[in-house]
């Protein structure tokens, strides 16, 4: 029965799309694209009180758009930002928690290999939830830079503002934005085929791998060295992710035959507060498990336990799955086991403690879960533009 469904899983059109993002995204982490973003923002924001953090949020959010998982950001932005941030002066735990939070928008706003897999165990349309994260992504990276602004704006020494001879003039601040052109064209051949209906997921990602190599061509970047690197980590992660995947149906199928789903129900039943008890106690969870077990491991063992229960209660699963994907993102963020933290530690100057990324996370992991009330309270935000295209 195991090996019956783990073959039927592996034979998901769908799942070829999960190398496909993670080879997109290896390909863009090694090119000069994040620098070039950087330089942009460093010239447009940097007179602004803190204004270096907004702007490596804003490039994280374009990083998450492009790649869809959260270690490329954390990484780049690390290597980047983080060194020139705190050389100017800025307080380390508002820069360390500004990248940690920017990488996790990887995993909500899409394309998001996180979102692939919950619907590869839900069953939910991929383009549905693609179009569903994109408004709470945004409002998840306007929080975080809202966050950032108004704390500087009391404490200019967390963030000062550049001096005027590092702001740039006009015209080099109109040369810089070519930076951002070619990532909003990958962005929008990979969303526009997969939102517009003319490509499926899969392909959609063999799409985003042809825009990563273009623009790895168009900076004189591309070489059979790097592209052999991509590839071989492209198979190592993905051969992770896929035992983790088959595991996964081999816990569920034990779970169900032993009847535990039943049991489970019946205990949601004694839940006060009916559906948004039963929500409340699933996010809950998933809050708690984030912090000592991996997110992709989280998905694939709760879901099957948790989906009987939203179809009991009636709750859209496009508007749970949005939430689910927001807490799994807190997940990446929170100690002691979160994986920007330490993605951090490994591109972080000698001087940077773990003590100071673990608490750097606490109030950006709050800005997240004031995002996540928001689309709790309003569903149209998750539900508005899957409405309107599909």
């Amino acid at each position: 029965m195991v090996s019956g469904r783990i073959w039927t899983t592996m034979n998901s059109f769908t799942l070829v799309s999960i190398p496909l993002f993670v080879l997109m995204a290896l390909i863009l982490a090694q090119t000069s694209v994040s620098q070039s973003l950087y330089r942009m923002m460093h010239l447009w924001m940097g007179g602004l009180r803190g204004g270096l953090a907004i702007g490596t949020v804003v490039i994280c959010a374009i990083f998450g758009a492009m790649v869809g998982v959260s270690a490329a950001a954390v990484v780049t932005m690390g290597t980047v930002a983080l060194p020139a941030m705190l050389e100017r002066g800025y307080d380390k735990h508002m820069v360390l928690g500004a990248i940690n939070a920017g990488g996790g928008f990887g995993v909500l706003i899409p394309p998001s290999v996180a979102m692939i897999i919950f619907c590869l165990t839900t069953g939910v349309s991929v383009g549905s939830l693609f179009a569903a994260g994109m408004l709470p992504g945004l409002l998840l990276a306007l929080l975080v830079a809202l966050y950032i602004a108004v704390r500087c704006f009391f404490q200019p020494q967390l963030g000062p503002a550049l001096p005027k001879e590092e702001r740039g003039s006009w015209r080099e601040k109109l040369l810089a934005l070519r930076a951002v052109l070619l990532p909003i064209v990958v962005v929008v051949m990979v969303l526009g085929s997969i939102l517009s209906g003319i490509a499926t997921p899969t392909e959609g990602a063999a799409v985003g791998v042809l825009g990563a190599l273009v623009c790895a061509l168009d900076r004189r970047e591309l070489s059979w060295r790097m592209l052999s690197e991509a590839a071989q980590e492209t198979l190592k992660i993905s051969g992770m992710i896929m035992w983790i995947f088959m595991s996964s149906h081999a816990f569920s199928t034990a779970y169900n035959a032993m009847g535990a789903q039943d049991m489970i129900m019946e205990l949601v039943g004694y839940l006060p507060g009916g559906a948004w008890g039963a929500l409340a106690a699933m996010l809950g969870l998933i809050f708690v498990l984030g912090m000592v077990l991996d997110p992709i491991g989280i998905m694939l063992i709760t879901l099957p336990v948790f989906m009987p229960i939203i179809e009991l209660h009636g709750i859209d699963p496009i508007w749970f799955g949005v939430l689910f994907i927001i807490m799994i993102e807190t997940g990446y963020m929170t100690p002691p086991f979160g994986f920007n933290l330490f993605y951090l530690r490994g591109v972080a100057p000698p001087e940077i403690t773990m003590g100071d990324i673990y608490r750097s996370s606490i109030p950006y992991v709050a800005m997240t879960l004031l995002g996540l009330l928001i689309v709790a309270l309003f569903p149209a935000l998750a539900l508005w533009l899957p409405s309107k295209l599909f």
